[in-house]
């Protein structure tokens, strides 16, 4: 049986994913028949492009959707041209509305020109104050005399020499 499903893309904290028509016992993401699309949830709003035209094929073939493409395809209205196109209409009217109806795709999907700035923050001013900044002082170590040759023979009790 041949389901069609999300297909995780992307690098890690970079997650997209495909939809793609796959047998029902292939791992997620695995060997698949054919990419239908792509969903991008990292966009505001996130971004999803399907070939209706092969989505409708697969399905009119016996392909079941996932949970979650399900939710995608009512989301950006591709389920209910599939149930027009099950009452009859024509593939190539609903194929053209889709189309007509995309959203441009939204500049903010590349983050170049973001890439190692923070992101949600504004720079932080800094304070100026009038009083000076404290300078730590160093003082010299006090400096004791060497022991002398006299001074080793009084600690151990000896007489001096001379």
């Amino acid at each position: 049986m041949v389901r069609i499903r999300l297909r995780r893309v992307g690098s890690r904290n970079q997650v997209s994913w495909r939809i793609v028509a796959t047998d029902r016992e292939s791992p997620r993401d695995g060997r698949f028949l054919e990419i239908l699309g792509s969903y991008n949830p990292r966009t505001k709003p996130s971004t999803v492009l399907v070939d209706e035209a092969r989505l409708f094929h697969w399905m009119s073939h016996g392909a079941q959707p996932s949970d979650s493409v399900l939710k995608t395809l009512k989301r950006v209205g591709t389920w209910e041209r599939w149930e027009r196109f099950k009452q009859g209409e024509k593939q190539e009217t609903l194929v053209q509305e889709a189309e007509a109806g995309l959203p441009t795709i939204d500049p903010r999907t590349r983050r170049d020109e973001l890439a190692g700035q923070r992101s949600g923050k504004a720079p932080r001013a800094k304070k100026s104050s009038d009083r000076p900044k404290p300078t730590a002082k160093v003082e010299p170590a006090a400096v004791s005399p060497a022991p002398t040759v006299a001074d080793s023979s009084e600690a151990s009790g000896e007489p001096a020499p001379g």
